[in-house]
């Protein structure tokens, strides 16, 4: 059965519906970096999805071809995340989308090296006949953090922010965003295919402890 990293490691996938803590070790990521509205078809978001995928099945069916990787295992591939800021923005301003900047990334598994994923590069620009080039190797060393389960709209995640932000207090703990270290959001529902309502997002903010 292939190893699924949402059922293996749920404490990063599957949140409940109430704030909690937890500290995320480092991990490598396809990433894409852009600037502007997700929702504008054919914009730049949109494009960088396509490119995280096509990076990453690219890796997962490597086992149909010549090519093999050292310590591979089937997988299936996780979900799609993004980090999230806008410049001068204390938190996220929801209104002005067209300000975003982010960066979008699946996860690697642990034995896609820096050398295997410019392997994958390579092969899906011959195979795809798409420039790849946008396309990096990311490490994110998260640390301490507070996540959410949120249910609903993308569009309503303030009140969930707000809920997240008041528990990581009452635990002795401050939003701490800055450098690389941004608003998350972890997609388990295909928005395309999903009812606002019913859309599972992982919201996570990263944090820092107060002096005692």
């Amino acid at each position: 059965m292939a190893f699924d990293y949402k059922k293996e490691y749920k404490e990063f996938y599957l949140p409940k519906k109430k704030p909690q803590l937890v500290t995320v070790p480092p991990m490598n990521f396809i990433a894409v970096r852009g600037k502007g509205d997700p929702n504008i078809e054919g914009g730049a978001y949109k494009q960088s999805i396509g490119l995280l995928y096509g990076i990453a099945f690219t890796i997962k069916m490597s086992k149909m071809g010549n090519h093999r990787m050292e310590g591979y295992f089937d997988y299936v591939v996780p979900p799609l995340e993004g980090l999230w800021w806008q410049e001068g923005v204390k938190g996220i301003d929801y209104s002005h989308k067209e300000n975003f900047e982010w960066i979008s990334m699946i996860r690697l598994p642990e034995f896609v090296t820096k050398e295997e994923f410019e392997w994958a590069v390579a092969e899906a620009t011959a195979k795809k006949k798409t420039d790849f080039s946008k396309v990096e190797f990311f490490t994110y060393d998260e640390g301490l953090c507070v996540q959410c389960m949120h249910v609903g709209p993308y569009d309503d995640e303030p009140a969930t922010i707000e809920a997240m932000d008041a528990f990581a207090g009452e635990q002795g703990c401050v939003p701490d965003m800055g450098g690389i270290r941004r608003h998350h959001e972890i997609y388990l529902s295909d928005a395309r295919k999903c009812k606002p309502e019913n859309l599972k997002t992982v919201i996570r903010h990263p944090l820092s402890r107060l002096a005692q």
